[in-house]
This record gives C-alpha cells, sequence and structure tokens, in this order.
C-alpha cells in the first residue's frame, strides 16, 4: 500500500505544473544563468562551484518544503487527506509515502542539476558520506516545516506563505548570494536550514572540508522541531 501511494504521490507531483516550476525550472535557470553570467560576486573560484551546492540545497528546500506544503494543504482543504485517513492505509503509512515520494523526486533533481553543473565546469570533491547526511537532514528538517505549515494553516495562506518564504531563504539563506555579503546578519542566517545545508554542501564539494557537524546539527535541531512540532499539532481535517 505504501509503494503505491507513494508512485501514485510522485506521478501527482511530476505531473503538476506549479510544483515542476519549483522543483526542476527555478534551479535550473538559476543555476544556468548565475553560472554564466557574471552577476553576483561568489568570491574566489569559478561561480559553478560556489552555485551548485547552493542550488541543490534549493531544490531539496522546493521539494520537501514549498511544494509539500501547497500540495498537502489543499489535499486538506479539499478533503483528500480525511478521506485517505478513513481508508485501510494507516495516516502513519500515507505520510511515509509522502515521504517517499520526496525522495524519489529529489533524487530526479540531483540527478539532473548535477548533469547540468558539470555541463557548466563543476568539479565536485569530499565526503559523499557527508554529502548523503546533508541531505537527508535537509530533506527531514524542510519535511516537518512543511507538513507544520500545511497542517496548521488554511490552504491560501499556505500558499502564499510556502512560496513567500521560499523567496525570502532564496535570497537570504546564502544559495546565490554569499552570506558574508549581509554584514552583521550574517550570524543570524547562518542558523536557516538552507543557510547550514548550502553551506554544508559547499564546505564538503567545493573545499574538501570533513564532516560538517555545525551544520549537521543546526540542520538536525530543526528537523526535530519541525517534525515534532508537525506531529504535536497537524489537523487532518
Amino acid at each position: 500500500m505504501i509503494r503505491a501511494q507513494a508512485a501514485l504521490e510522485t506521478r501527482m507531483l511530476l505531473r503538476n505544473g506549479e510544483q515542476l516550476l519549483l522543483t526542476v525550472v527555478i534551479p535550473t535557470l538559476l543555476l544556468t544563468l548565475f553560472s554564466s553570467v557574471d552577476i553576483v560576486d561568489t568570491g574566489k573560484g569559478r561561480s559553478v562551484d560556489f552555485l551548485a551546492p547552493g542550488i541543490l540545497a534549493l531544490a531539496v528546500m522546493s521539494t520537501a518544503f514549498t511544494g509539500q506544503a501547497i500540495a498537502t494543504g489543499f489535499e486538506r482543504r479539499y478533503g483528500v487527506l480525511k478521506r485517505l485517513g478513513a481508508s485501510p492505509l494507516p495516516r502513519w503509512a500515507l505520510m511515509t509515502a509522502k515521504t517517499c515520494s520526496v525522495l524519489v523526486t529529489e533524487v530526479l533533481q540531483i540527478v539532473l542539476l548535477t548533469a547540468i553543473a558539470f555541463a557548466l565546469g563543476w568539479s565536485p570533491h569530499g565526503n559523499p558520506l557527508a554529502v548523503l547526511l546533508l541531505l537527508v537532514l535537509g530533506t527531514a528538517a524542510f519535511s516537518g516545516l512543511g507538513l507544520l505549515m500545511a497542517g496548521t494553516l488554511k490552504a491560501e495562506a499556505t500558499l502564499a506563505a510556502a512560496n513567500l518564504v521560499f523567496l525570502l531563504l532564496l535570497v537570504g539563506g546564502g544559495v546565490i548570494v554569499p552570506l558574508e555579503k549581509f554584514g552583521a546578519a550574517q550570524e543570524v542566517l547562518r542558523l536557516l536550514p538552507v543557510s547550514a545545508l548550502s553551506g554544508g554542501l559547499r564546505d564538503v564539494l567545493r573545499d574538501g572540508a570533513g564532516m560538517p557537524w555545525a551544520d549537521l546539527g543546526i540542520l538536525a535541531g530543526w528537523a526535530v522541531l519541525g517534525l515534532g512540532a508537525a506531529g504535536r499539532f497537524f489537523r487532518w481535517e
């Protein structure tokens, strides 16, 4: 049942034009544009080496947070979640299926964006295990926050808030613009989940750093907070 529901969730996600815009088109355009045109000063080295890890973090956020929050919010509004909750599929299995759908979509995103980054001259290096841990904890953190938003706000409010947060974190999360450009505010911005994910990926893939424990700790904290709050306050109708 979980496998069938996960396959359905994935097909629905990939058929949704707005979700494809968030998960595929926008990250691809940002990576290609800012790597090819000298718009933002990304510091030493090639732009693609700075941008590729940040765009991977953006892809995780767009799927696990923005896309999932909007889709789940409208499923809750139209009574889909309530009907599924009354079906033989347990509620925990439904959430597991949604998580599997997010992971499948992220794999497709990462493969596509990595191929584009390689074509643009990206040369990553570092510990694959550290990258995997960052992506898993980042997914958990953003999923918890997305489900919390979808399960507590009205669908229209979720739509507006999720897109607004996406734009704010895109600008102020170290994805495209280095956090050093924000002066004293950078110390606060580093605590954001997208900043920890993009910064950790950048340290590993660009600078060849070891295990980014500080960034992993921040993501783990957001994951516990988001998933715990979603489990406590999520409303099915």
